[in-house]
Formats: structure tokens, sequence, C-alpha cells
């Protein structure tokens, strides 16, 4: 059922309906699936489940204040620094990564390759959502079973993963080299 929910799904939401307020995704802890009209690289097939995330993560101290509408509206909007879809998403499509910020610690697109990452997940990506309690007690399972190229942690066995990996390696360093951003 779970695997059926996010791979075959009866809806998929955009952007545009993903961030109406209210918003149709639920404030409620679950999993959520991103499928992709235009791949991120040709190296994978448009059209179908490519990246799994859930929320909230497990915290075994704190209570995570995280939520499906939290993680699903930040994917669409947020950045690279806060968001490993954005990151893995502008990596795949070639966007420069720079250290920003006044520590110069965090790494993000830039206005610019934020606001361009934003648009084409806007015409290209759409998520579905299941809500579950313990997200955190599917993700493995999901990981295992479906293949799913943009997830890189408990996926050394995809056979995208060492060519994701590379390139957001790449794309870090590069930054590295690269003075910080405003």
């Amino acid at each position: 059922m779970t695997h059926a929910a996010l791979n075959e799904p009866d809806r998929l939401w955009s952007a545009q309906e993903v961030l109406l307020r209210p918003s149709p995704v639920p404030a409620a802890a679950g999993v959520y699936g991103w499928h992709f009209e235009q791949a991120p690289s040709a190296e994978l097939a448009a059209g179908r489940l490519l990246y799994v995330g859930i929320a909230p993560r497990y915290m075994a101290n704190r209570t995570s204040t995280q939520n499906l509408r939290k993680r699903v509206r930040y994917h669409y909007r947020g950045n690279a620094a806060g968001s490993t879809l954005r990151l893995t998403l502008g990596c795949l499509l070639g966007i420069e990564l720079r250290r920003v910020g006044k520590s110069g610690t965090r790494m993000t697109f830039g206005k610019a390759g934020e606001a361009a990452l934003s648009q084409w997940m806007a015409e290209n990506a759409r998520v579905c959502w299941i809500e579950h309690e313990e997200p955190w007690t599917l993700e493995s399972e999901l990981i295992s079973q479906l293949d799913l190229p943009l997830n890189l942690d408990q996926n050394r066995h995809n056979p995208f993963h060492g060519r994701l990996k590379e390139l957001r390696s790449q794309a870090r360093q590069r930054a590295r080299e690269l003075a910080v951003s405003a």
C-alpha cells in the first residue's frame, strides 16, 4: 500500500497547489515522494518517482517541529542548504553552488540560482505524500525496495548513487574554491 501510494499515486501536486494557503499538504508526520515530468538528468527517466523524504526525522533527544507541509513547501521554495533534494537537483541541472553568509560555511545556489531552481521545480516537480506517525520506520524499507536514484542516504545499492555522490562532491569542491557570495 505504501509503495503504490508513492510510486503510483492517485494524484500528484504541483508547486502552485502546494504553496496555496491553505495548503493541501497536511501539517502531519509522513513520507513524501517526488516525481518529475522532465528528469533533472538525461541519465534518469522522466514521469516517475525519483526521491522520497520523511518529516519529521527521528530525533532521540528532542521533538522535531517538522511536518509534511513544512518540508514539502520548503523543498519547493527554500534553498540547497536546507534541502538535500534541492542540492541534488541544482547539481544535476548544472547550477553553480556557492558559499554564502558571513561565515561562508552554508552552501546554496545564490539568489538567482535558487530562483531558477524553484522555477524549474514549479514546471517539472510533482509531489505526493502519505501520513504516517513514525515515518522513519518506513524510510529504510522504501529506499531498499524502490528505485530512488536521487536518495543518497541508505542507497549505496542504487546504480546512480556513485555518480550523484561524485557530482555533489565536485560542486562543493568548486564552491570552496570560489569567493563567498553575498
